[in-house]
């Protein structure tokens, strides 16, 4: 086991290297740069340019120099914690980022909790009430689930909720605490926000796993040592958590390396709709003006966040599923 933990981390290095090269390769493709385009379009509105400012930033941030030697400058920042200059905020990258990061983790960790909280029990009693009414029930609100497009979900509850609830349409708190110290009452206005795009965004991913769940279960529960533990004797919970349960867990062990990733996208088309301010829109934003560095840091964290997702996902199914075999083969 030490042996595969220690090669898995090996392969990690690599990756994120080759990883870095890709994303470097894809800020670069839009023709010219930001730089380029902010003064095309001070041009334009026939405001001045300052040569100067312009000049130092090129040569700041290794604009002016080859392709390659603005890699290395850039993965080298990276590397030493400088995620680089946002241009169009005229701010670093990290500062830029700011609140938005901790709003999106809230937002990541609590839909992630909502799921696994709702569909773990109803994809289980699914399963073993097969073909029932309950079944049948949960099947068609599943599908309901998966059907609905979530921007029109969240516009639909965003209307209800300022009707019923007073809650201001928009945002995850109230407009006049957007600038304010952090205080309980704002605090409390976060958590009477949260649990709108919480259960929008939460909503296709519950009815997925709950199918994906149900599935998996029945599956399992239609195998030999099942038939064997009842044959034994022992009680259909204890058969049902010890041994099924924990056999159709491992697509969701190894969906890790998707969740992750989460933290930094942030559901981006609810959060647009919405006016979330979480990192989605940041980053549709930055590729859309060619803020090369701020795109490029969200980008790399992100494809960071699926490498150590997916080592986490191989770490944790190798040492929950005896079938597993760490060396490739089974020895004979």
């Amino acid at each position: 086991m030490l042996s595969y933990f220690v090669r898995r981390l090996l392969v990690m290095i690599p990756t994120l290297l080759v990883i870095s090269l890709v994303v470097f390769f894809i800020i670069q493709l839009p023709p010219g740069d930001f730089l380029e385009t902010h003064i095309a379009e001070l041009i334009a509105q026939g405001e001045t340019v300052d040569s100067a400012r312009i000049a130092f930033l090129r040569e700041q941030y290794g604009l002016d120099k080859p392709m390659i030697e603005q890699y290395w400058v850039w993965l080298f920042g990276l590397l030493q914690g400088d995620l680089g200059y946002s241009f169009e905020f005229e701010l670093p990258v990290g500062e830029v980022i700011g609140n938005r990061f901790w709003f999106t983790v809230l937002l990541a960790v609590a839909t992630t909790i909502f799921t696994y909280i709702i569909s773990f029990p109803i994809g289980i009693y699914s399963a073993v009430k097969q073909y029932s009414m309950s079944d049948y029930t949960v099947t068609l609100i599943g599908y309901f689930g998966l059907a609905m497009p979530n921007f029109l979900f969240a516009l639909v509850l965003l209307h209800y909720a300022n009707i019923w609830f007073g809650l201001s349409i928009g945002g995850l708190m109230d407009p006049r605490y957007i600038d304010a110290p952090w205080t309980l009452d704002k605090v409390i206005s976060v958590i009477n926000h949260l649990w709108i795009p919480m259960l929008v965004i939460g909503t296709s991913g519950t009815a997925a796993m709950i199918r994906r769940l149900r599935a998996n279960m029945l599956d399992e529960l239609q195998r030999q040592y099942v038939v064997t533990a009842r044959a034994k004797g022992l009680s259909s919970t204890k058969i049902i958590l010890k041994y099924p349960l924990r056999m159709a867990l491992n697509p969701f062990i190894a969906d890790i390396g998707m969740l992750l990733p989460q933290i930094v996208s942030g559901a981006a088309l609810v959060s647009v709709v919405m006016d979330l301010p979480t990192n989605g829109p940041l980053l549709l934003r930055a590729l859309q003006s060619q803020d090369m560095f701020l795109a490029g840091a969200f980008l790399m964290f992100e494809a960071t966040l699926v490498v150590i997702g997916v080592f986490l996902s191989d770490v944790l199914l190798a040492m929950l599923d005896p079938r597993i075999r760490l060396g490739g083969a089974s020895s004979k």
